[in-house]
């Protein structure tokens, strides 16, 4: 068999002979007059016998732009037929196959794409995509009914979307942050104690839950370029309902019994361990000695980590009374330096001391153990008026942050980032704060770091 290259020469030497064997015909049949005409008939001669004998090769080069030309249009329907040339069938049959296989990876993203689209759909994580303007591209079911009551939302501008959503809201999506911000179900007082997205929120006991309703939601949001502009997605993702206040109390109870039985145990341990040692210590034994205090110690460790717990499961309710804040921050410099960016609260509220201090320890203790120094460790009071009456406490630091996943599940009982950590610290600043009345907020800071920010109601 031949190949398709030394077919197209066997053509064009073809061509060019009869050409030239037709024009010498003319010009010696009718004289050396006729050399021009001779030269006519022999070039057009060479010119039909080259068309007719590439037809094929051309028939099937044209069929292959088309069909990539129908490629470039998202278009993989259309399949070639052989022309039985060996090399062109060769050609077809591989643009045949691409054409399969496009077909089926595009069903196939196209079957991945409704799935996806159904579950995103049928979230109830709010997800909105705008591009540099503002303007909605994409909205699932829950955005629609948190934006416009279920009506379709694609193609408005944000800024028209969030005119009348609550305070909070607002000020989350317009603040360009990630975090945990809170909405109350009556009024909503974030944006006027919490100029950025804050966390948890709670009412001023269980009791007055039901009329005092307040959700919590993590706003995350992300940036990625397509077709040359840029997409902005926004996530939003209701924190109350994972971890409600049932959930909270049957946790606490768990604490309880498992701290119960624990104690049950290390006591007597911790006992006999005395006893032990006591009876024992004339033999002057150093490795029986190592022995006991090594069991001593671990049952301290225990003890107290045991206590940890108990102390979220038992918090009593706060004991209310007027703050001496001069001497409240002066025994928390004591423990954990900071920088006092303002004058202390000169309003009468009354605070659990003992709870709030605790409080505040925790915070400050997590601001230096964040990697910021102690000269960006700061605290700050702030008096708020309208709508309503209270003291807004701003912890700062200059460290790490926290990411996007770590902030939605801080406030969640048991999860700590650090190797040695209980999960109960920030959870027991909320239960505390909570008990107040208050709310509690964290978010990163544009300058780095985290601020936390505890908003307290002012007593009658």
């Amino acid at each position: 068999m031949l190949s398709l290259r030394t077919k197209l020469l066997l053509s064009n030497m073809l061509s060019c002979l009869l050409g030239s064997v037709s024009g010498a015909l003319v010009w010696l049949t009718l004289g050396d007059d006729t050399l021009w005409l001779a030269i006519i008939v022999m070039l057009a001669v060479c010119y039909f016998c080259s068309m007719w004998l590439t037809r094929r090769l051309s028939d099937s080069l044209r069929a292959l732009e088309i069909g990539l030309l129908n490629f470039k249009d998202n278009d993989f329907s259309v399949s070639l037929h052989p022309y039985g040339e060996p090399q062109l069938d060769a050609l077809v049959s591989l643009y045949n196959q691409a054409s399969a296989k496009l077909r089926s990876e595009r069903q196939f993203i196209y079957q991945r794409e409704l799935m996806l689209d159904k579950v995103i759909q049928n979230s109830p994580n709010v997800m909105l995509l705008i591009d540099d303007n503002q303007r909605v591209i994409y909205a699932n079911g829950a955005a629609r009914h948190l934006f416009n009551q279920g009506v379709k939302v694609e193609g408005m501008l944000l800024p028209e979307l969030v005119v009348t959503l609550p305070d909070a809201l607002k000020t989350a999506l317009n603040s360009e942050q990630e975090g945990l911000f809170s909405m109350g179900s009556s009024d909503s007082t974030s944006d006027d104690v919490d100029n950025n997205a804050g966390s948890n929120a709670g009412s001023n006991a269980d009791n007055n839950a039901d009329s005092n309703d307040v959700e919590t939601w993590h706003i995350s949001r992300g940036r990625f370029t397509q077709n040359n502009q840029q997409h902005h997605l926004i996530l939003l993702k209701q924190l109350t309902k994972e971890l409600n206040r049932q959930e909270v109390a049957v946790w606490k109870k768990v604490i309880r019994i498992i701290s119960h039985e624990l104690n049950n145990s290390v006591a007597p341990i911790a006992s006999m361990v005395n006893s032990g040692k006591f009876l024992t210590q004339h033999l002057d034994n150093d490795k029986l000695q190592l022995i006991f205090d090594t069991i001593e110690n671990r049952t301290t460790h225990l003890s107290q980590f045991i206590s940890h717990y108990a102390q979220f499961s038992k918090l009593p309710l706060p004991q209310k009374e007027l703050i001496d804040w001069t001497k409240m921050t002066q025994q928390l410099a004591q423990q954990y330096p900071f920088r006092l960016l303002s004058a202390l609260p000169q309003t009468a509220i009354k605070l659990d001391a003992v709870q709030l201090e605790q409080v505040l320890i925790n915070l400050l203790k997590n601001a230096h153990e964040s990697g910021s120094s102690a000269d960006n460790v700061a605290l700050s009071f702030d008096e708020t008026i309208h709508p309503l009456a209270g003291l807004l406490i701003k912890v700062d630091d200059q460290g790490s942050g926290m990411s996007s996943e770590v902030l939605s599940q801080a406030l969640l009982p048991f999860y700590s980032t650090k190797q040695s950590g209980t999960g109960i610290g920030l959870p027991l600043c909320r239960e505390i704060i909570e008990a107040h009345g208050g709310r509690i907020s964290m978010q990163n800071r544009p300058q780095g770091g985290l601020s936390v920010k505890l908003w307290l109601p002012a007593q009658p």
